[in-house]
């Protein structure tokens, strides 16, 4: 936005120096080719203050994961406490990552429905109500990374 203004301002002084100087009388007097040479030469430096700005290097930001306790670790009495069976973990595990029921029935070749069932079962055991919160009370209690 700021560069849009600078550029009408630069605009709107050029327009006011060229009727201060009565242009009229500049286009009659100088050639056309004095002209074209006065546009060039504006032309040639809004080019190279946009090189210019082009060439800048861009700032970037690396954000990276860091886990403080090491590789991940079952907690295994969490895990019978919580009474999932072996398939509600797994089903848990790839919830976690982000797959659909779809793309869960279809890793472990069983249908949706199925997969819905588990599901169901496995927020029920884990006292929650959805996919998110299923993930979340599994990290808590240490039962995915």
């Amino acid at each position: 936005m700021r560069r849009i203004l600078l550029y009408a301002a630069a605009g709107g002084a050029l327009i006011a120096l060229l009727q201060v100087i009565e242009y009229q009388h500049f286009v009659r007097v100088l050639p056309g080719e004095a002209y074209g040479g006065l546009i060039a030469l504006v032309f040639t430096g809004v080019g190279a203050a946009l090189a210019w700005k082009a060439r800048r290097p861009k700032e970037v930001v690396v954000v990276r994961e860091v886990r403080v306790g090491g590789p991940f670790v079952l907690d295994a009495a969490s895990l019978r406490e919580s009474g999932l069976t072996p398939r509600e973990h797994e089903i848990l595990g790839l919830i976690a990552r982000g797959l659909s029921n779809r793309e869960i029935g279809e890793r472990l070749f069983v249908s949706e429905n199925t997969v819905k069932t588990h599901s169901a079962r496995l927020f029920d055991k884990l006292g929650v109500g959805r996919r998110v919160q299923a993930v979340e009370e599994g990290r808590r209690r240490g039962l995915i990374p």
